[in-house]
């Protein structure tokens, strides 16, 4: 497939963005690295191209677009805005990643569209937008919500620094479910007797200190009562039609209260969703959706999947509130959007 085909189809889905309201937009492909290290979370760091300029410093590739286009709006842009763009992202091959027969381009060309609103039907219109766009293509639309992931485990009757750890590393499944796991049985005894020697090792003699305190105190901590680990696995482990899961979440929400507000807010999605002409019936809510995704998003999350392949999602998205109050200065806005991977769609048409 030539890159003359992806831009091809890339510029086709650029025009119906545009069409959609959006303005375009072209981020640097040349990033400074310091913030956007930290903002795009342990995954991405692991999979950017970084590189050192003798003047700017610690520079990157792009690995996405949504950071560079909220600095860009925050910086000067009004409300509500929508935002549209095509370009090459570029990240690191995941060894760990299953990937098809032809592994995926460490380059690759993404459209993608992003909407900054205070409407309550910005996630429904970003949803159904991309919805029409590809529903000449046979995906299967899912979604998910990461504020219902990280309600459920706040609400926990743990310690915060139990807590804390647990939504550390929430967007990491399987660390995550040692930690769940560890949580839920007693601290078995551990011995810390006293140096008699130098602190030695990579850390300082206090980070090792308070380490060794922190393991002592975690000793003393009760373990997770069995009911409430059981409630979270079965929220973890939900996935049906959104008609059918809606239900599941409303009666969990019953035995985790903490959840209540975010179910609401499910609900009153699908609603809307369904006010744009789309079945709930024929998308799949999957309560874990999101986790393995970008770790800026905070709510409602989607993407749409070609079936029986092993490609990476053909479109996914989702709202990322938080990152607008981190990159605000003071200001924060809603903010909701997604990312189609052109290369895919041509493919499926040369097909």
């Amino acid at each position: 497939m030539s890159k003359r085909d992806k831009q091809a189809v890339g510029q086709r889905l650029l025009a119906a963005f545009r069409d959609a309201g959006a303005a375009e937009i072209a981020p640097d492909i040349l990033l400074p690295a310091e913030s956007l290290l930290d903002l795009y979370g342990e995954d991405i760091r692991a999979r950017a191209y970084v590189t050192q300029d003798p003047i700017r410093g610690e520079m990157m590739l792009r690995p996405d677009f949504t950071v560079p286009v909220v600095q860009a709006h925050m910086d000067d842009g009004a409300e509500p805005a929508r935002y549209c763009y095509l370009g090459e992202v570029f990240r690191k091959q995941d060894m760990g990643e299953h990937h098809p027969e032809n592994p995926r381009d460490n380059e690759y060309l993404q459209c993608g569209f992003e909407l900054f609103s205070r409407d309550p039907g910005a996630d429904a219109e970003v949803f159904a937008l991309f919805h029409r766009l590809l529903a000449p293509y046979s995906l299967t639309p899912e979604t998910g919500d990461m504020s219902l992931l990280l309600d459920a485990v706040r609400g926990l009757p743990v310690s915060t620094k139990r807590r804390d750890a647990l939504l550390h590393h929430i967007w990491r499944p399987g660390r995550f479910r040692r930690l769940l796991n560890r949580f839920s049985a007693p601290v078995p005894p551990r011995a810390f007797p006293d140096p008699v020697g130098p602190w030695a090792g990579l850390r300082s003699e206090a980070e090792m200190q308070e380490r060794v305190d922190r393991l002592r105190a975690d000793m003393d901590e009760p373990p997770l009562p069995e009911q409430w680990s059981d409630r979270l696995n079965r929220l973890l482990a939900l996935r049906a039609p959104a008609t059918e899961a809606v239900a599941i979440l409303e009666g969990l929400a019953k035995d985790m209260p903490a959840i209540a507000e975010a179910v609401a807010r499910i609900v009153a999605r699908f609603d809307a969703i369904a006010a744009q002409g789309i079945d709930p019936a024929r998308v799949i809510f999957d309560a874990s959706h999101g986790r393995a995704n970008m770790e800026y998003y905070d709510g409602f999350t989607f993407s749409f999947l070609a079936p029986n392949t092993v490609w990476p999602a053909v479109a996914s998205g989702g709202r990322y509130d938080a990152l607008t109050r981190v990159l605000g200065k003071g200001r924060e806005i809603p903010a909701v959007g997604g990312i189609i991977r052109a290369g895919l769609i041509a493919e499926m048409e040369a097909a």
